[in-house]
Formats: structure tokens, C-alpha cells, sequence
């Protein structure tokens, strides 16, 4: 099946991207590796400016580090080679082999490493909108949910003792959960809990440790039960450092994935040496968690366009209005009231083509445009435009009193 072939479900995100002018993909570029158009780069900006912010404001150190590093980090992190069937090969340069970063933990992990930790610095919350690089087969790729490039919005929570990690998940559920409640996304209806649990007989998989795998499926599993909520347990789909608590979503296709991840990792903190120096003077060994908020961007992106069905709230949606003249003599009443939206902060456009305001209206409420700005003779003459949502007239108001509305309701994300 093509990237491009068309579902019979009105709301696929194949089918919506394409209609809404969001993303597309090219052959001549590379099968899995999507192009954002304008609004789908608006939607994407969105997204991570909310929850950069969101996770500055819970405490996270946002940082960046490259796209590339040498084998020798992977090797390191035992990424390589038990993840080496999801790399890609390795690049040589100057007689050195480099990689593209499939994950974001090594890097981190080296970060942490440039000098010595105190105890007062942990839980240390290094986070990153990273850009991550994966071969997927390619009977696996599919629209934005499975491609072999993606931007995680990924973190990695240094901790000095277990009790503080097992804090630290729930922290990290709780801001998934209000990043679910923010979209509208509810428990049990279009996301569940899983506890992914690992198979001690498959040392190929997973890192050989059978004490700390009881240990830590332990505690994830006193976590979820002590959260309230309801999960399933899954053998053989952890990771191979540690289990982990996954939020899983199906598209409208009935194909189930994980969109938020949160991960117990005993493996790293030996392979990288991660220690900190504590009260008493004395090295002791870090604890690690791994999660992702928001998940990968493209992925989260596709979910949305299923579950708005392309509908986006206002803070969300690419163009946030439109400026319609009734007719020509109105186009630079019409300009002059888009400028005024757009420096306010509000995505706009201005449509005072040719063509009948009839058909205008309609062309975008097909494209989705949340508010239509319509200005004639009355409204020239009163500095104000006519407002129409999508569920019909809200009414004729001065422009300063739209652009007001219109940023409180972006701002409320409502």
C-alpha cells in the first residue's frame, strides 16, 4: 500500500493530510520521510512550543545535541546491537564510523557526564525535542504514524533512589494525562494504559539481569495500581534496558500504537557509570527513567487529524481565519483588518478573490478555517466585521473586540 493511497475513512490522516494541505511525501525524497507543507508546520509548531513550555514549567532542563555520534555511544549504550536492526549504517568519516541517532538517551546521558553531580541537583529532568532516525521495513511505513524520520519530544530523569523514580513516573503520568486532557483524549476511550513487561528466557532482547527486571515490573506495577486507573500487562514489550508504562492509541483504521511511553531503565546508569556525590561525600549510583509527553510529533500530529476528524481547535488550526471583502472596493478594508490579526498573533488569511463571497465561504469551510471575518459597506463604515464560526453567525463586532476574543480563546486552548 502507497503512502498516498486513500482510506475509505473519511477521517484517515492519509486522507485528511492530503485534503487539508497538511503534509505529502515524495519518492524522489525518500519512502517514510514526510514534508510539512506551511499549515502542517504551523500545527507541528504548536505542538512543541506547548509542551517545551509546559515541561520548562514542571521543572525540565530543556537542551539539543546533534543528530549524529560516533558507533562508539551506541556501542556504549548497548543500543548497538541490540537495536541495530532499527539503524541505519554506519556513516564513515575520516576513519571513524558515526551513526544517525535512532534515540536521545546516550547523548543525554553524556550531558550529564561533563562533570560531577551533586545530590541536590537530582531528579535531574534533561529534556529535548529531538530529531530521531529509524529504519522501518517498508511494509511497515504508514502516513505520519510509522515513518524512518520523527521528532520525539523525549526526556531523561536522572534520580539519586528508587523512591524518588517511582515519584518521578507518576509525575511524568500525570503530565502525560493532562497533555491527554488538553487534546480531549480520554482514559479508556481513545487511550489506554499498558504495562510492557520484558521475557527473562530472551537474552537476545533484553539485558541479561533477572533480579532487576523482578525488581523494576515490580515497581511499575505498584505504581499503576496505586494511580487507581486501569492497565494490561504485555510480556516481551519492554525495552531491552528496563519495562515501561505505554499510552496506547488506535487510528480509525483499528491499528494500535504507542503515543506516550515512560520507561524504568537499570541498564544505562552501569553501562554510562551515571553516579552523583551524596550527602555523606560518597559516590552512589543514579537512577534512570525515560519517558516521552507528547510522543513523536508526526505520530501525535496523525492522531489529531483522526481524532478532530481535521476540525482543530483554534489554537491548532493552521489558518485561524479568514478575511472575506464582499467585494472589490472592500479589498483594502479587508488587508487592512488581516494585518491587524496578524499582528496580533493570529494565523490569517485574506481571500478577496474573484470569486462569489458564496463560493468563498464555502471553499473555507471545506478548508476548516474556524472564524470568517466578512466585511462590507456597514462594516468599513463602523471599523467591524462580521464573525462566523463554524456553527454559523456569533455577529458583527469591532475588529479590537474579535482580535481580543480570538486570543482568549487561543490562549485557553479551549
Amino acid at each position: 500500500m502507497s503512502e498516498q493511497e486513500h482510506s475509505a475513512n473519511p477521517r484517515d490522516h492519509k486522507k485528511l493530510g492530503r485534503e487539508l494541505d497538511l503534509f505529502t511525501f515524495s519518492e524522489t525524497v525518500g519512502k517514510g520521510l514526510p514534508l510539512f507543507t506551511a499549515k502542517g508546520a504551523a500545527i507541528r509548531r504548536e505542538l512543541e512550543r506547548f509542551i517545551v513550555d509546559e515541561e520548562i514549567r514542571r521543572g525540565y532542563q530543556h537542551v539539543h545535541t546533534p543528530d549524529i555520534a560516533k558507533l562508539d555511544l551506541y556501542r556504549k549504550s548497548g543500543h548497538y546491537p541490540h537495536y541495530k536492526e532499527s539503524m541505519y549504517a554506519p556513516i564513515v568519516i575520516d576513519d571513524e564510523e558515526f551513526m544517525l541517532r535512532p534515540m536521545t538517551c546516550p547523548h543525554h546521558f553524556e550531558l550529564y557526564l561533563d562533570r560531577p553531580r551533586s545530590y541536590r541537583e537530582l531528579p535531574m529532568r534533561i529534556a529535548e525535542l529531538a530529531n530521531l532516525y529509524r529504519y522501518e521495513q517498508s511494509g511497515e511505513l504508514m502516513g505520519l504514524q510509522r515513518v524512518r524520520t520523527f521528532c520525539l519530544a523525549d526526556a531523561h530523569i536522572i534520580c539519586a533512589s528508587e523512591e524518588q523514580a517511582a515519584e518521578e513516573m507518576g509525575k511524568a503520568l500525570d503530565l502525560i494525562e493532562y497533555v491527554a486532557g488538553v487534546f480531549g483524549l480520554k482514559q479508556g476511550e481513545e487511550y489506554r494504559y499498558r504495562l510492557s513487561l520484558g521475557d527473562r528466557a530472551n537474552t537476545e532482547k533484553y539485558y541479561k539481569n533477572d533480579a532487576a527486571w523482578e525488581k523494576s515490573e515490580t515497581l511499575l506495577r505498584k505504581l499503576m495500581k496505586d494511580r487507581g486507573g486501569t492497565f494490561e500487562e504485555a510480556k516481551d514489550e519492554a525495552a531491552f534496558y528496563g519495562p515501561k508504562i505505554d499510552i496506547q492509541m488506535k487510528n480509525v483504521n483499528g491499528k494500535e500504537d504507542t503515543a506516550f511511553t515512560v520507561q524504568y531503565d537499570f541498564c544505562m546508569p552501569d553501562r554510562f557509570d551515571l553516579t552523583y556525590i551524596a550527602p555523606d561525600g560518597t559516590k552512589k549510583r543514579a537512577f534512570v527513567i525515560h519517558r516521552s509527553s507528547i510522543g513523536a510529533i508526526e505520530r501525535i500530529v496523525a492522531f489529531l487529524i483522526e481524532h478532530y476528524a481535521g476540525i482543530f481547535p483554534l489554537w491548532l488550526s493552521p489558518v485561524q481565519a479568514k478575511v472575506l471583502s464582499v467585494s472589490e472596493k472592500h479589498a483594502p478594508y479587508a488587508s487592512e483588518i488581516a494585518k491587524d490579526l496578524r499582528d496580533a498573533g493570529i494565523r490569517v488569511e485574506l481571500d478577496d478573490s474573484n470569486e462569489t463571497l458564496g463560493k468563498r465561504i464555502r471553499t473555507a469551510k471545506t478548508e476548516k478555517v474556524p472564524y470568517l471575518l466578512v466585511v462590507g459597506d456597514d462594516e468599513v463604515e463602523g471599523y467591524t466585521a462580521t464573525l462566523e464560526g463554524r456553527e454559523g453567525k456569533v455577529g458583527t463586532f469591532p475588529v479590537a473586540e474579535i482580535v481580543v476574543r480570538l486570543q482568549e480563546e487561543i490562549r485557553n486552548r479551549s
